[in-house]
This record gives C-alpha cells, structure tokens and sequence, in this order.
C-alpha cells in the first residue's frame, strides 16, 4: 500500500472519518458507517494492535466492500487530520 499503519493508527484514523465504534470483536475493533445511497451500513473489523498490518488485511480494510477509503482516501483522512 506504500505506507504503514498499526491497527491503533487505523482505529484513530476511522474516528475521525465519521465511523462508529461498536465494540471489541474477538479478532479487534468493530466499526460501522452508513453512506449516503446505500441501504445498509458499511462494517469493519481492525485488529486492535500496536504491530503493523500486514499489507493484505490494510488493502482489506481500506477496499470497496468494507471502508471504500481506499489508499488516497487514507491519505486524505491522515492529511486532514494530522495524524501519524
């Protein structure tokens, strides 16, 4: 993806994108958000770890059928926010 995120960088970086937190899952943190014109939510799961994610489960997050970010969406969200 070209740049490294940590599960809490991700968890951080979905807040501020608008997403709701819905509670610790076995394998992390659940996440959900409605877009405007779909008729159910998007959902997500991110690992609730200090480690990198490995490069599959990131592209995963940030795909059409979970986030719809994105890598230049990540990019927007981290440069509007300032986070790191």
């Amino acid at each position: 993806m070209g740049r490294n995120v940590t599960g809490k960088q991700m968890i951080r970086i979905l807040e501020k994108d608008g997403w709701t937190r819905g509670g610790q899952r076995t394998h992390g943190i659940f996440f959900h958000k409605r877009y405007p014109g779909e008729s159910l939510p998007r959902t997500v799961i991110v690992p609730d770890k200090n480690s990198v994610l490995p490069t599959g489960t990131l592209g995963a997050i940030l795909g059409v059928k979970q986030t719809k970010l994105g890598k230049d969406g990540l990019e927007e969200v981290i440069e509007k926010y300032g986070l790191k």
